[in-house]
């Protein structure tokens, strides 16, 4: 579900929160904190997703209070309700492992009612909507389309919404593009993530590592940087700046799987994108630096640092 990028962005978070804590972690702590970063994005993920259904559940919750109104009108009493009983709502809403994330995470007492009920009254006036009720039969591109709209163009681009959520998981802005491709793809195929292991043993693995490698050969990546970096101060260059050198080089050393070329692109786009403007380049100038010195000294022999 979450990309080796992803998993670079959460273990750099770990690490600068890491570097700002006052005192020194006890054995374990880094790891517990880089668990959380996952469970976090674990948890926004479910409740965008809820959130999704819940506008498409209103329907009958619209149904019911119209109808119970003291003299309801005769449009009062025929509220179309097709969107409630929609095939793909129905596949996501009985996903076991999307249910029991639900419950576990108790997203639900982050739902914002007001809210849905404005997104689904938007929801009632737009064409695509006119044109999904005024289909009699349930085909699956109709079935999907509506949903799709309703996270596309009510959701994900409503400010109103991005700001509720924003209010609630303070991970959104460094979450919400890896969110929003990861609903999109369990549109496409509700049923396919299990909630309750966001990462693979795999990736969960690398991600441990590549923060424990960092933590524990600090020295040696430290001795590879400080002398190239000529007339800076390390004490003066962005924290963040250090924190993707530093990953990058352990990458070089200790992750056989993992082309330097590779490694050097990632950091350069994390450091465009989380540090200052002028980092893209300076991180970049000093891994291609140390890359190349360890090709000329035949240094570049990777091996887990666990050995």
């Amino acid at each position: 579900m979450i990309s080796r990028r992803n998993i670079r962005v959460k273990v750099m978070q770990t690490l600068y929160a890491l570097d700002a804590m006052d005192q020194a972690t006890k054995p374990g702590e880094p790891v517990k904190l880089l668990q959380k970063q996952f469970d976090l994005t674990r948890q926004l993920l479910v409740y965008v997703i809820h959130f999704l259904t819940e506008v498409a559940r209103f329907a009958e919750t619209d149904s019911r209070n119209r109808a119970s109104k003291h003299l309801p009108s005769a449009q009062d009493l025929d509220v179309n309700t097709k969107i409630a009983g929609n095939n793909l709502l129905w596949k996501i809403l009985e996903d076991a492992s999307f249910k029991k994330a639900v419950d576990e995470d108790k997203v639900d007492r982050f739902t914002d009612k007001e809210l849905v009920r404005k997104i689904y009254q938007e929801l009632t006036e737009s064409e695509e909507y006119i044109n999904y009720i005024s289909l009699q039969s349930r085909e699956p591109k109709s079935e999907k389309g509506i949903i799709d709209y309703i996270y596309s163009n009510l959701l994900i681009t409503n400010e109103a919404f991005t700001s509720h959520v924003e209010e609630h998981f303070n991970n959104w802005d460094d979450d919400c593009d890896m969110i929003n491709l990861l609903v999109q793809n369990y549109l496409n195929k509700p049923g396919s993530y299990n909630f309750q292991q966001i990462l693979s043993t795999e990736k969960w693995e690398f991600a441990k590592e590549l923060l424990q490698t960092v933590l524990d050969k600090k020295t040696i990546t430290m001795d590879m940087i400080k002398p190239k970096l000529k007339n800076w101060d390390p004490d003066r260059i962005a924290t963040l700046d250090m924190i993707l050198m530093e990953m990058g080089v352990c990458e070089f050393l200790y992750f056989e799987t993992i082309p330097p070329k590779v490694t050097i692109n990632e950091y350069i786009d994390l450091a465009k994108e989380y540090s200052t403007s002028q980092s893209g380049q300076f991180v970049n100038g000093i891994l291609d630096n140390i890359h190349k010195d360890l090709l000329k000294e035949d240094k570049l022999h990777k091996v887990s640092f666990k050995k």
